[in-house]
């Protein structure tokens, strides 16, 4: 194999070179209990709390709203069961029970969602359009005087597409209904300020934006309640025990630092999300008129810089995948965290595919280390993949 093509973005990104040199210190040399009193535990205490003030001026929190998690699906699962076990209340409308999510949502928000109703939540999942955007007025209607939470995902992870956050959370603050945005996918992507966005919860993630696995955030506007999953030490406040990753945790603030200083680049049209957008809406455009039968899920102009997702007539997602991946080039048909299910998309029915279109699906997912030669040899490779593939396809009538 000649070609080594990683356009996975989405799934996960390697880790930048200067965030490993950053945490590389802090495994060997610099290994302190941030719990200890003595001073390697202070040592680390300090850049612990550095790291949060780091992160939270991103996205323009008190560094005390951050709590780091190991994952986005401890995050979310912390924002919609914390939040949902602490405000059930009876109250004069009875219990406060009721929470509203979009049928987009990440696997483990969806999942969470369906755990709370069998603890007998009501779980509303509003419809999106064909772009899979959710409808403010949709939004509005669905809130009720039990309604406890609205979670809404900032930018779908498999069709890119990019929700309305700043409206929906001020429709939620009106309401006096609290707001969640699973952002995992957007920060990095998108500025983000969870005070002018109306956001009173917001998870991310360090392995989407080229840090390591094993650290994220869950932002909680100060003053919120949540009941903690996990009990023990008391660590972050009390609503996380567990002994903190802190080489993740610094390397996570590293790529924060990062992006802040060369990744947006306001208005020079320089930034790295300008550049990969160019070779994102090249790949669109190429793929749209070179194959025939293919087409894009998503929006097509709201949507992430780097995503580029379609569907394919009379093919299996799969198989292209497989034969991508032959040829050096690593892509997917979805979600990491679902991809391995034979199911389909329920980001592709939900949007208004059957489900023989939506197992047609490819998402390549483009990033920092992405160049125009790559755009160019899929574009070269991936039509004959098509055609070879429905020559052979029993979805071809």
């Amino acid at each position: 194999m000649d070609k080594h093509i990683y356009l996975d973005y989405a799934a996960t990104t390697p880790v930048d070179p200067r965030v490993a040199k950053a945490m590389s210190p802090w495994f060997t040399e610099k290994f302190g209990n941030t719990m200890s009193l003595h001073s390697f535990g202070q040592e680390a205490k300090s850049a612990l709390e550095e790291s949060r003030e780091q992160i939270a001026g991103l996205i323009g929190a008190k560094p005390n709203e951050i709590v780091f998690t190991s994952s986005a699906t401890e995050s979310n699962n912390t924002a919609l069961k914390g939040v949902a076990l602490a405000r059930r209340s009876l109250g004069e409308g009875g219990f406060a029970n009721h929470i509203i999510i979009s049928p987009i949502e990440h696997p483990c928000v969806m999942e969470a969602a369906r755990w709370l109703e069998l603890q007998g939540f009501e779980i509303t999942r509003l419809p999106v359009d064909k772009y899979g955007l959710v409808g403010l007025k949709d939004v509005e209607t669905a809130i009720k005087p039990e309604t406890i939470l609205v979670s809404i995902i900032h930018a779908s992870n498999e069709i890119g597409t990019i929700q309305p956050i700043a409206k929906i959370g001020e429709i939620c603050r009106a309401k006096g209904v609290l707001f969640h945005t699973d952002a995992v996918q957007s920060l990095g992507k998108i500025p983000i300020d969870v005070n002018k966005m109306n956001i009173d919860l917001l998870t991310a993630s360090s392995h989407k934006m080229y840090g390591p696995k094993g650290a994220a955030l869950l932002f909680i506007k100060e003053g919120i309640k949540i009941t903690p999953l996990l009990h023990g030490g008391g660590q972050e406040n009390g609503l996380r025990s567990s002994t903190i990753n802190l080489p993740a945790i610094i390397g996570f603030a590293k790529t924060c630092e990062i992006y802040k200083k060369e990744a947006l680049r306001r208005g020079s049209g320089q930034g790295e999300n300008q550049r990969i957008a160019k070779l994102r809406d090249k790949l669109i455009t190429g793929v749209l008129n070179k194959i025939p039968g293919s087409h894009l899920n998503g929006h097509p102009k709201k949507r992430l810089a780097n995503n580029a997702n379609f569907w394919f007539e009379f093919v299996e997602g799969e198989s292209i995948v497989i034969q991508l991946d032959l040829l050096g080039v690593a892509a997917s048909t979805g979600s990491a965290c679902s991809s391995a299910k034979l199911e389909p998309s329920h980001i592709l029915l939900a949007i208004g595919l059957k489900a023989e279109q939506a197992h047609g699906s490819l998402r390549l997912t483009l990033g920092r280390w992405t160049k125009e030669s790559d755009i160019n040899f899929v574009l070269k490779v991936l039509p004959k993949i098509i055609k070879n593939l429905r020559k052979i396809s029993p979805l071809k009538g």
